[in-house]
């Protein structure tokens, strides 16, 4: 029997991770590593939409910011061209 190293983000958490195996738990550490960067960059999106979008709720943030930080080169490259945040196929 064989045996593979699976990895998670300590921000997911072990819980989550195992909720949500097909999207939380990786085969590299170098994914693990990437989803923490993303959830790293949602936090810090979820502060600053709290801070500047008055009556925002904090779970509407978190989900914004979500959205945001998984699309980082998506929004890098709309900064030049907005037109391409419409253009692809986003998942619902």
């Amino acid at each position: 029997m064989a045996v593979q190293a699976l990895y998670y983000s300590e921000r997911d958490g072990l819980e989550m991770a195992l909720k949500h195996p097909d999207t939380l738990l990786f085969s590299s550490k170098a994914d693990a590593d990437a989803r923490d960067k993303v959830l790293e960059l949602a936090e810090e999106i979820t502060q600053f939409l709290q801070a500047r979008v008055e009556g925002l709720d904090e779970h509407l943030a978190e989900k914004a910011a979500l959205a945001i930080a998984e699309e980082k080169d998506l929004f890098g490259k709309a900064l030049k061209k907005p037109s391409l945040l419409n253009q692809s196929t986003l998942p619902e």
